[in-house]
């Protein structure tokens, strides 16, 4: 039963190292969000997961964008009332948001709009026309906060975030950064996007991203690993029982 024994220990070993694989590649998966020099805590409280708002843009034809996602944004700035530069937060709500935008053949854009403070964010989607594969290529932001010394201004005209296939959505439940600039990122929340070939006010069937992928893989493994466990503790019960009653002999 020594050697028995042995096994099950070596095998549960082995097995709850699959586990912890499994939940570090998890914590892994997550994208953290970008770490920027000389900067502060919020200068406001911070106002939580934002909600999810549904964005279209219209042409002649009809809807040729939609989205639907939730937006934060991480803007550093000179403030005034601190008198040094901060990190600030804000959420987009949907009661003070527009959307707006352009629609053409190889390019889409999403433009968003606040109201409380004409904040102006413009997302840019191209379309590779020979592998049919459209992705977020731009993104900017003209912002005048109130604690603002003077107004924050960026752009990145090089980014390859949020790539899918033409016809399709792309679909992301998991929280996504968006590094943009320096004095930039952006915090997306269950988004879903179709900038090209939209069909009525539906979006195309779905491509998950990695991170969702990553997600639901996590449980399978850790359910699999455990029900290795069990088996190999009962073959190796069932084996020693075997062998224990093989050792009487019947007179």
């Amino acid at each position: 039963m020594t050697q028995v024994g042995g096994v099950q220990s070596r095998c549960l070993g082995v097995t709850l190292q699959l586990i912890i694989a499994a939940v570090l590649h998890q914590g892994f998966a997550t994208v953290a969000p970008p770490t920027t020099a000389h900067t502060t805590a919020p200068p406001h409280k911070d106002p939580g997961r934002p909600e999810k708002i549904n964005y279209f843009v219209n042409n002649t034809y009809g809807t040729c964008l939609m989205a639907s996602m939730g937006i934060q944004l991480n803007v550093t700035f000179s403030s005034v009332s601190q008198n040094k530069t901060v990190h600030g937060v804000m959420n987009l709500k949907p009661n003070f948001t527009k959307s707006s935008g352009s629609c053409y053949a190889t390019n889409a854009t999403l433009n968003l709009t606040t109201d409380v403070d004409k904040s102006i964010l413009t997302f840019v989607f191209s379309l590779n026309t020979t592998s049919s594969k459209y992705h977020l290529s731009e993104v900017s932001l003209s912002a005048a906060w109130p604690d603002m010394k003077e107004p924050v201004s960026a752009a990145n005209r090089s980014l390859d975030y949020l790539r899918g296939t033409l016809g399709y959505s792309y679909m992301c439940r998991e929280e996504q950064t968006l590094n943009v600039a320096p004095e930039l990122s952006i915090n997306i929340f269950q988004v879903q996007v179709q900038p090209f070939n939209v069909t009525g006010d539906q979006f195309g069937a779905a491509e998950e991203c990695q991170l969702d992928e990553d997600d639901m893989l996590i449980p399978i493994i850790v359910g699999a690993a455990l029900a290795g466990l069990v088996l190999i503790v009962l073959l190796a019960y069932l084996i020693g029982r075997k062998r224990s009653h093989a050792g009487y002999q019947t007179i």
